[in-house]
């Protein structure tokens, strides 16, 4: 009981931070930079700024589709961001502009998250099935449960490596915007805001993944006794 407590909490928490991420882009969307500078403009001068000349940036479809891809080294920026000037369009352009900093740096959590990638595809690929029959097998085959506990684990792993890599990210970004001028006194602290609600719906994924491994490993374990 307590852990189906723990699910609908954590469900419930995800909702509200995605709502609330939602609000504040929509919000701060509305208020334009004094400067005049869009998301690509923003990303292009700040990857300049870090002597970062390898690096694309381009435009995604979709809202909140934002990320770097570090196998062709491009920051992809949705469209909402890409062409348009707003504290909101900033931060999310130099947050994933931060993690072609990253990269450029050999940031350590960054690369064994890089790293893990493929390990994760494959894993995410099979676990629910694995998982699945591991539970109606657990009389007669608790080994297949065990190797889906283990499945998921990776993706457990893969949710808490990327807690420091996004953080480390808004951290740098933040840097970046007030030492180049981008921000000011007032619409600083709303981009701070913005990344920081960005990075609670990372908290709340990692959690929700612990807590559904837990899950797991208590039937195993009950199986066991």
């Amino acid at each position: 009981m307590f852990i189906w407590i723990v699910f609908i909490g954590i469900a419930i928490i995800s909702y509200m931070v995605q709502a609330s991420l939602k609000d504040k882009f929509k919000k701060y969307s509305q208020i334009p930079l004094t400067n005049g500078m869009t998301g690509r403009e923003v990303a292009e001068k700040m990857l300049r700024d870090n002597g970062i000349y390898n690096v694309r940036v381009t435009s995604t479809p979709g809202m909140l589709t934002d990320h770097y891809n570090p196998t062709n080294k491009t920051v992809n920026l949705s469209e909402d961001v890409y062409d348009t000037c707003s504290v909101a369009a900033a931060a999310v352009a130099a947050h994933e502009c931060g993690h072609a900093v990253q990269h450029a740096r050999a940031y350590a959590p960054l690369q064994m998250r890089s790293a893990l990638v493929p390990v994760v595809q494959f894993s995410s690929s099979i676990v629910s099935w694995v998982l699945l029959g591991g539970i109606i097998l657990i009389n007669s085959f608790p080994q297949l449960l065990l190797i889906g506990i283990c499945l998921f684990a990776m993706t457990t792993l893969f949710s808490f490596i990327t807690l420091p890599v996004e953080i480390d990210a808004s951290r740098r970004a933040l840097a970046w915007l007030n030492n180049a001028g981008i921000t000011n006194a007032y619409n600083h602290k709303q981009a701070s805001d913005a990344l920081r609600s960005a990075a609670y719906t990372y908290v709340v994924a990692a959690l929700g993944s612990l807590a559904t491994l837990i899950y797991y490993v208590t039937i195993y374990m009950n199986r066991r006794e």
